[in-house]
């Protein structure tokens, strides 16, 4: 059965409008969902444990007299990590070194303080120091996710963070070895089995149980993403994530069936996930369509991926790779394939992406767990001005000024006359007293 997938063509006159159509997704959340979030924000900063409890009985139907109860012992995350079978253990220690390593090199790249004096010996400079605590929040339900653990947990240490507090719903108390092993190896701190609205007012707020943090980072559902919008100014957070992305940008010299599967792998997501394929070759295009409805009814998600596809998908013909890569830049999506033999060629017209996987080899699916980049991205366009999480979203900035008394006499002088300038005659007067007379 074909899957009935957008087929758009830019020489087309009406292609503006019917690429609009695919990209349009509206981030504004539902009414009913901002009410019922703020109600229980509004209760956790009130009740603190106990509202935690209720809400975690009645969404994740967990039962626990305590939330001391829902917290994970060190010795159960290192049991769950010894208990996997030995594949899975080499494999998540392969990817927390390949991420780890990745955000090491960042850090010294980027997170480093620095300082100079000016001509008359005054110091200028920034020093760049850690948050204290950071809550790190890890889908949990439908799916596991311990690829979020070690994305969201391993740049926070690399950056010096004190405490990384993990939250991370159970329904029904069902524990994923996998998720907790990862917590393990990532150096989570402590680790609570709660999540939605309440696990984020939690976090933000703090109770008798569970820490107040400075930051919140990691996705989650419609739910969390309302909650943390709403505790951003009392937190810090990292963004508000929409459905994932994939833009593929093909020149024809991949095999049909490695890009129809790239184009699955953010489709099986969800309903609201987007998968583009821009190609200058009417009749690849066709071989990838294809391919998709030749490999789809083998796929377990497929009911997801056909309504992702045909809801939001497209692909589209272009007069050239150079008008592919200007489209590219329109959309900004989350993660973007060049799927081509001359990837380098096409990467530096490329301006606006969360993250650039280059070559046919490079499959998205290696960045979402052990490439080493970090796979939490901005999403629905805000590539154009937002950057991948990393270890830069876990440390601040402070300004360093230490004023010589030769640069006291310089700068006076301009600060005074500034000052006066805005009628702030304190402001003017505290530089003037330094002055010598």
């Amino acid at each position: 059965m074909t899957v009935q997938i957008r087929h758009l063509d830019t020489a087309q006159p009406d292609f503006d409008a019917a690429f609009h159509q695919v990209l349009h997704w509206s981030a504004d959340t539902d009414t009913a969902i901002e009410e019922r979030v703020g109600a229980i924000l509004a209760d956790v900063q009130l009740r603190g444990d106990v509202a935690v409890l209720e809400y975690t009985a009645r969404f994740d139907h967990l039962q626990a007299n305590t939330v001391a109860a829902l917290e994970l012992r060190a010795d159960e995350l290192k049991a769950a990590y010894d208990g996997l079978p030995q594949v899975q253990r080499e494999a998540l220690q392969a990817a927390t070194r390949r991420v780890r390593s990745y955000h090491q090199r960042q850090k010294e790249a980027c997170g480093l303080s620095w300082s100079y004096r000016d001509e008359d010996g005054s110091l200028l400079g920034q020093k760049v120091t850690p948050l204290d605590r950071v809550g790190i929040y890890v889908p949990g339900g439908k799916a596991a996710y311990p690829s979020s653990v070690l994305m969201n947990a391993i740049p926070a240490h690399v950056a010096g963070v004190g405490e990384i507090i993990m939250v991370v719903p159970t329904p029904r108390g069902e524990k994923n070895p996998l998720v907790l092993a990862a917590a393990h190896v990532a150096g989570v701190t402590r680790a609570f089995t709660l999540g939605g609205a309440q696990a984020i007012a939690a976090l933000a707020y703090g109770t008798a149980t569970i820490p107040k943090v400075d930051k919140i980072t990691g996705p989650g559902n419609a739910y969390v993403a309302s909650a943390k919008k709403h505790v951003f100014g009392q937190v810090g957070i990292d963004m508000i994530a929409g459905p994932s992305e994939i833009l593929v940008l093909a020149d024809g010299t991949t095999p049909p069936d490695w890009v129809a599967m790239d184009l699955f792998s953010q489709a099986e997501h969800d309903e609201l996930a987007q998968s583009i394929l821009l190609c200058p070759d009417a009749a690849y295009l066709a071989k990838v369509q294809a391919e998709i409805d030749r490999l789809l009814p083998a796929m377990p998600r497929a009911n997801i991926i056909r309504a992702s596809l045909q809801g939001r998908g497209a692909l589209i013909l272009t007069r050239n790779m150079e008008e592919a890569c200007a489209i590219s830049n329109r959309i900004a999506p989350e993660h973007l394939e060049v799927s081509s033999n001359e990837p380098h060629k096409w990467e530096p017209l490329l301006k606006h992406a969360g993250a650039i996987f280059l070559g046919a080899y490079t499959s998205e699916s290696l960045g979402d767990y052990c490439a080493g980049p970090n796979h939490v991205l901005p999403t629905s366009g805000t590539a154009r001005f937002s950057s991948p999480l990393g270890v830069y979203d876990f440390q601040k900035r402070s300004s360093l000024i230490e004023v010589s008394e030769a640069g006291a006499q310089t700068l006076g002088k301009i600060a005074s006359v500034l000052a006066h300038g805005e009628g702030l005659q304190a402001h003017a007067q505290a530089a003037e007293f330094r002055l010598k007379k």
